[in-house]
């Protein structure tokens, strides 16, 4: 039988049984419920974590107490607070289920007893990295350059189910607009008759 995270690094890397079962050992499997926090701002942050089944936000709050959502991890997603990880220094983001959630979680030690085992490993979490910089760097931009209504088709685009798995106030803020706006949007796109 096949396992999720296995099928997921093998995308990337091919692994023999024996090297995938020194990388399952430094994983743990967890389940959250939906709301429940993964990571609080302020923490420090143990894992990064592997989305099995399930919908994570990563939210920083302004100092007026805004909540800004910076991503949204769906499954075969990898999310956390990378910086606070690798650094081991307080989180400035906090990680929260959208939905009931199930996670591979990798502690800092085993991600670093993996990558001095497993060059293997240590590719395929560069080339992940890698891509996870550039979206970010493209949703940057998009929120710097494009106006709300090109925003909000990217993500139909590339998300066609999120909107259908959170609400249109966390979508929203996600888009860096009102909700007000949002609706809007929508409306604009799908007309009632």
């Amino acid at each position: 039988m096949s396992h999720p995270l296995r099928e997921h690094l093998e995308q990337v890397v091919p692994l023999t049984d024996e090297e995938f079962a020194l990388v399952l050992s430094q994983f743990s499997c967890r389940r959250f419920r939906k709301h429940q926090f993964l990571l609080r701002e302020g923490e420090r942050a143990p894992h990064i974590y592997f989305v099995v089944q399930g919908l994570l936000k990563l939210v920083h709050t302004d100092p007026a107490g805004r909540a800004h959502i910076v991503s949204f991890a769906l499954e075969d997603w990898w999310e956390g607070d990378f910086a606070a990880y690798l650094t081991q220094t307080p989180a400035t983001l906090s990680l929260q289920c959208v939905e009931a959630t199930t996670v591979w979680c990798l502690p800092l030690a085993g991600y670093q007893q993996l990558c001095a085992r497993l060059p293997s490993i240590t590719y395929f979490f560069m080339v992940k990295f890698a891509r996870g910089g550039l979206a970010a760097q493209q949703r940057i931009l998009s929120l710097l350059a494009l106006p709300a209504k090109e925003r909000y088709e990217r993500l139909l685009h590339q998300y066609p189910t999120l909107p259908q798995r959170v609400s249109k106030t966390q979508l929203a803020a996600y888009l860096g607009v009102s909700r007000e706006t949002l609706s809007r949007l929508a409306e604009q796109r799908h007309p009632r008759k």
